[in-house]
């Protein structure tokens, strides 16, 4: 095997012998500087680092000198070669798992490997470093004493608002992962869920192109509807309640009444919104028959 080093600069560092076992090493989550001396001395001495995307993680150790043999783990392939992986490490091997940015086992299939590992008694290490959740957390400028991860969110605006009203009761601020491609309509489905809560929107954490938007999501949406274009990876933070029980302004609520009357029947309109809001189903259903009174 090629020499166990790495490289700071022009500084050559050579790196000790790491302890058999499965070593659970952070990555930078977009700035290559943002790796700890740990992370490098672990990914240089292992005897394979398993990568989510071995391309990806070429950048990484290419600019720290690293002549590592790295090795596929993802979704894909998880279940494939997870059995010589915990053959290899009971034989006393020492591999080091990393994701493509931040922390593994964050919205990816590593948390199984370390489950085997567990159960066969190997001994897992974790090596801290960047992760893009609680970078966003504290940029947001939103309470941080409690917060949720809740992982990225369904794709399907029905599925969406259904998982986000799971966790409106929650006094907790809340972070989520969302693509670019879709979070226009997020942010339409959130201000639907969680009206004018205040929120964060942080893109491209520790890139060049870095950015925090704050506001409701609303005003974000607004801001962002005008770009020809929203690229990067983008970290959601919601703020929690404000108080135990939210306003909910008489506009949001027919809003939510016409869209619901659209597909729906009026008892099935009333339970759906009703639902949605933490209101009395009675109360809804007679603002649908007063539009019907109305209009008569």
């Amino acid at each position: 095997m090629a020499e166990r080093s790495y490289h700071i600069g022009a500084h050559q560092h050579l790196a000790p012998a790491l302890e058999p076992g499965l070593h659970i090493t952070a990555t930078p989550i977009g700035n290559l500087g943002d790796i700890t001396l740990r992370a490098l001395a672990s990914l240089a001495a292992a005897d394979v680092v398993l990568c989510e995307d071995t391309r990806v993680s070429a950048r990484l150790l290419d600019r720290y000198g690293i002549k590592a043999i790295t090795k596929p783990y993802h979704e894909h392939n998880a279940e494939a070669v997870r059995p010589a992986i915990i053959e290899a490490l009971k034989n006393g091997g020492a591999y080091a798992l990393i994701s493509d940015a931040g922390v593994p086992l964050v919205s990816d299939p590593g948390y199984r490997l370390v489950r085997a590992c567990v159960d066969e008694g190997i001994k897992v290490h974790s090596l801290p470093g960047a992760s893009s959740t609680l970078t966003a957390l504290t940029l947001s400028g939103l309470p941080s004493d409690v917060f949720t991860f809740i992982g990225f969110l369904p794709q399907k605006e029905k599925a969406r608002i259904d998982f986000l009203t799971r966790f409106k009761p929650i006094p907790s601020t809340l972070i989520a992962f969302e693509s670019p491609h879709r979070v226009l309509d997020c942010l339409t489905d959130i201000d639907r869920v969680f009206m004018n809560r205040n929120m964060a929107l942080c893109r491209e954490l520790t890139k060049l192109h870095e950015e925090v938007l704050r506001g409701s999501a609303s005003e974000i949406r607004n801001f962002l509807a005008d770009r020809e274009s929203i690229k990067g990876e983008i970290v959601l933070v919601i703020g929690p309640p404000a108080d135990e029980h939210e306003t909910v302004s008489d506009e949001v609520i027919e809003n939510a009444i016409t869209t619901a009357l659209t597909d729906h029947s009026a008892s099935k309109a009333a339970s759906i919104v009703s639902k949605e809001f933490g209101l009395a189903k009675e109360d809804i259903y007679a603002r649908i028959l007063r539009r019907k009174t109305d209009h008569a």
